[in-house]
């Protein structure tokens, strides 16, 4: 048993419920509110269909998926992403940067380093307290 497959497993046991709970909050919650906003009637396009030389196409059941799908991707992005990615800025904003590129090549080297480990350019030392904030 080794940990990333630990790991994957509760990610797909999570992932699993996380989609019930996400689509629970859209069948209870979500829909009903554009229900309200629309006069009272719940959207459904299940029985909207076409007939093109005998053949019947029932588009109406994939429109029903595809808005499903759409309030579904925006829900996760505006409760889970959204939220992520302001923590994670939040956390990364007071970071001291610990590389600089090298003027010469362009490669990623160590802030206090004199001398470029790819191109062994010479560099200029600049003393900490003149040096930006990253």
């Amino acid at each position: 048993m080794r940990g990333n497959l630990v790991e994957l497993a509760v990610a797909v046991v999570v992932g699993a419920t996380f989609s019930g709970l996400i689509q629970a909050l859209v069948a209870d919650l979500i829909t009903p509110l554009i229900a309200a906003v629309t006069g009272g009637r719940q959207p459904d396009f299940g029985n909207y269909s076409f007939t093109l030389n005998g053949a019947v196409f029932k588009y109406g059941d994939f429109v029903n998926h595809l808005l499903t799908f759409l309030i579904i991707a925006a829900v996760i992005y505006w409760l889970v992403v959204m939220p992520m990615t302001r923590l994670i800025a939040f956390f990364d904003r007071d970071k001291q940067a610990t590389e600089k590129q090298c003027p010469e090549c362009l490669s990623d080297i160590p802030v206090d380093a004199r001398r470029c480990r790819f191109c062994t350019a010479e560099l200029t030392m600049v003393p900490a307290d003149d040096r930006p904030p990253a």
